[in-house]
């Protein structure tokens, strides 16, 4: 009897493990790469890469990021990439800093930081696939920026 009841748990406890597994694998559609967040420019785009790059997934949401430095006189996309070999681009949320010093990161004059975010469980994902040591690298992350085409709107009567 013992020995139906410890199979019983082990194959729930396998499952329950499997479908975890799956549930936080399955990359979040929010992060996914949409042509609609990258900014259509006047001229040339340009790409920057982070001057800093922080990876500790195992403290929570908002520990893999990296910080950018951005000309004054340029506007960002709306998400950075993340582009390993052998993988898909991953997409990052952008947040603006207010002030010209980070983390021991200070702007050079005339340009501003920017802090992207990679998901906790896209980092994971890629460190869990053996890839943490190019996650490191900031030629893998990079993040577009250029002169803003302005928004052109129609009115009735134009």
């Amino acid at each position: 009897m013992r020995k139906h009841q410890f199979i019983y748990i082990f194959l729930v406890l396998s499952l329950i493990g499997i479908l975890g597994f799956l549930y936080f694998s399955k990359r979040s559609q929010i992060m996914t790469c949409r042509q609609w967040q990258f900014i259509s420019t006047k001229g040339e785009k340009y790409y920057t890469h982070p001057q800093k790059i922080v990876i500790q997934p195992w403290r929570g949401q908002h520990h893999v990021y990296a910080i950018f430095a951005v000309p004054n006189k340029y506007a960002t996309d709306s998400v950075m990439q993340v582009t390993l070999p052998e993988n898909d681009p991953d997409c990052g949320t952008i947040d603006y800093i207010d002030n010209s010093s980070i983390e021991g990161i200070d702007a050079q004059p005339g340009y501003y930081l920017v802090k992207g975010y990679l998901n906790t469980r896209i980092a994971l994902w890629l460190i869990a696939q053996g890839k943490g040591d190019k996650l490191q690298q900031p030629s893998n992350w990079k993040l577009g920026y250029g002169t803003k085409l302005p928004k052109t709107s129609k009115r009735a009567g134009d």
